[in-house]
C-alpha cells in the first residue's frame, strides 16, 4: 500500500482498475480537515492527464513496475533517448511523461538514471537525489550577500526555474535536490 504523502514526481499507483503515473506536485494545502495535496497525474494505459486531489490518508493499491539503470543518450525535441547500457537499447520518453523531472537531467551528464517500466513500457524516470547544473541567467549579486539566507530566482542550463542564494552568478555551477528542487551548495 501507498499513502499519499509517500507519492513523489515519478511514482506509480492504482486507483481502482487504473495505473497512474504523478507527473507534477502541484500544491498543498493545510486546513482544518488536513492536508490536501494536488497532483497532475497520467493514466499509463489510456494516456489521459488529469488532476486529482488527495487527502493525506488516503492508501493505494502500489503497482508491479520494472526498473532499469539507464543513461540518456540525446534529447531530440521534446523526446528524451535513453540507453540500456549492456543490451544498447533504447528507450524514448517525452517530455511531457517526465514532468518535473525534464530539468534535471541532460544529455551532458553521466550519471546513471532510473527507468520504471510497467508492462513493458517505459512510464518515469527518477533522477539521483543530487544533480550539478549551471546557472545560465540570474540577477547580478550584490557585494556582501554571502549570507545564503536570500534567495533570488535563476535559471539553469536545462531551462528550468530554482531559488539560489544572492552569491550565486551566471556560470555558477551548483548542487540541487531533485526531490523538491531546492538548491543545496555550490559544486565543487
Amino acid at each position: 500500500m501507498v499513502v499519499t504523502s509517500q507519492l513523489r514526481t515519478g511514482s506509480v499507483f492504482k486507483v481502482g482498475n487504473e495505473a497512474l503515473v504523478v507527473q507534477k506536485i502541484l500544491r498543498q494545502k493545510t486546513g482544518r480537515g488536513g492536508t490536501v495535496t494536488h497532483f497532475r497525474v497520467k493514466n499509463i494505459v489510456s494516456g489521459q492527464t488529469s488532476d486529482v486531489a488527495l487527502d493525506s490518508g488516503e492508501k493505494f493499491e502500489s503497482v508491479d513496475l520494472d526498473i532499469f539503470q539507464m543513461k540518456l543518450s540525446y534529447i531530440d525535441g521534446d523526446t528524451y533517448v535513453f540507453m540500456e547500457q549492456e543490451t544498447f537499447e533504447q528507450y524514448e520518453i517525452s517530455k511531457e511523461d517526465l514532468g518535473d523531472n525534464a530539468g534535471y537531467i541532460s544529455a551532458d551528464d553521466d550519471y546513471p538514471i532510473e527507468i520504471t517500466f510497467y508492462d513493458g513500457r517505459p512510464v518515469g524516470v527518477t533522477p539521483p537525489i543530487l544533480v550539478e547544473r549551471t546557472i545560465t541567467y540570474c540577477e547580478p549579486g550584490v557585494k556582501g550577500d554571502t549570507s545564503g539566507k536570500t534567495f533570488k530566482p535563476a535559471t539553469l542550463d536545462t531551462g528550468i526555474e530554482v531559488s539560489v542564494p544572492l552569491f550565486c552568478e551566471i556560470g555558477t555551477r551548483i548542487k540541487l535536490d531533485t526531490r523538491d528542487g531546492t538548491f543545496v551548495e555550490r559544486a565543487k
